[in-house]
């Protein structure tokens, strides 16, 4: 599906039913996704930004891949292997959860430096290098990463390469209480 057949109005409103009293926020992620940007949620655990990062790819009917950053994640978990085939007497590529439209990069600084990297080429390019081959990723292709507070156990800090590959980013907050 081409991103101009996609209208942000309906978007935004098919988003606003799920997370409520965030209507700035939710301007902000959909301008940098239209625009064909990244996006960069940081933000204490359970204040909706999983939720966002679903609730955007069920109004627009794509393809989500959710990766759960964790110290013992590799690159490969992300971007996929090659695999052997006996049939086929042959490496065949098994792609990884990078290849979706939006891609959910949970909790992105608890993994070492060397698997955020991973990103990088895809961030920048729409492209994965594997084993000397190139694969192209989705026309439509997001990163919404969402990173804990430096001050946080076990998380590292993005360098300056990746952050750079954001268009934003952003905080959610807490909800009212309300809202709640």
């Amino acid at each position: 599906m081409p991103i101009n057949t996609l209208n942000p109005k309906k978007v935004e409103f098919e988003i606003s039913r799920i997370i409520k009293d965030k209507e700035k926020i939710i301007k902000y992620v959909l301008s940098a996704f239209f625009a064909g940007g990244h996006i960069l949620i940081e933000d204490v655990p359970g204040v909706g930004k999983t939720t966002l990062a679903i609730s955007m790819a069920k109004a627009m009917s794509l393809s989500f891949s959710r990766i759960q950053f964790t110290s013992d994640l590799m690159p490969s978990d992300i971007l996929g292997i090659y695999v052997y085939d006996e049939k086929k007497k042959d490496f065949i590529f098994r792609p990884g959860p990078i290849f979706s439209n939006i891609v959910l990069s949970d909790e992105i600084n608890r993994a070492p430096p060397k698997t955020q990297s991973a990103l990088l080429e895809a961030m920048s390019e729409k492209t994965v290098s594997i084993d000397g081959k190139t694969h192209n990723l989705e026309d439509i292709f997001c990163v919404i990463a969402t990173q804990n507070p430096i001050d946080n156990y076990g998380t590292f800090t993005l360098p300056e390469s990746e952050l750079d590959r954001f268009m934003i980013k952003i905080s959610m907050g807490y909800p009212s209480y309300d809202v709640e």
